[in-house]
């Protein structure tokens, strides 16, 4: 039996108080398994030919999106409301010789219309800064990570 190693794939975190979130996934069927979290989340992942799941690229281009939907959330609010709207489209073809996305491409869609050119700009600009400081998945993949692999065969 092959099982991945969950203690090497928690997250860490600098408070004390709360204990990092364990992730893992079970295979559920061919092809198909289920995520989960120590916070009881779950997300169905599969490949591309199984009804009702997210493949693993489409839930990077998806962590990518809601990083940076969330790291854009105090300043959009802060200017427009706690109930403004806005999306976040992710896009990006996989390179399947190389088995990798050599591009992914963003597009937040906010309304800017009540503000004048000038606060849009900078807005704008002070979102652009809030991304690129603390969307931790748009930072890791510009960056590249080291993953390791061990496997127990318990």
């Amino acid at each position: 039996m092959f099982t991945h190693d969950v203690t090497e794939a928690t997250e860490t975190t600098t408070d004390t108080t709360t204990p990092a979130t364990q992730l893992w996934v079970e295979r559920t069927g061919v092809r198909r398994y289920t995520g989960r979290s120590t916070r009881g989340a779950e997300v169905l992942v599969g490949s591309e030919d199984v009804e009702g799941v997210f493949t693993p690229g489409e839930l990077l281009k998806i962590a990518l999106a809601a990083c940076t939907g969330m790291s854009s959330d105090r300043p959009l609010a802060r200017r427009l409301g706690d109930d403004y709207d806005a999306t976040v489209r992710v896009s990006g073809k996989a390179d399947r010789e190389r088995e990798l996305y050599p591009r992914l491409d963003e597009v937040l869609e906010v309304d800017f219309s009540e503000l004048d050119a000038d606060a849009a700009s900078r807005l704008q600009v002070v979102v652009e800064r809030a991304i690129d400081a603390v969307c931790t998945v748009g930072r890791t993949l510009k960056q590249g990570t080291e993953v390791n692999l061990s496997i127990r065969t318990d």
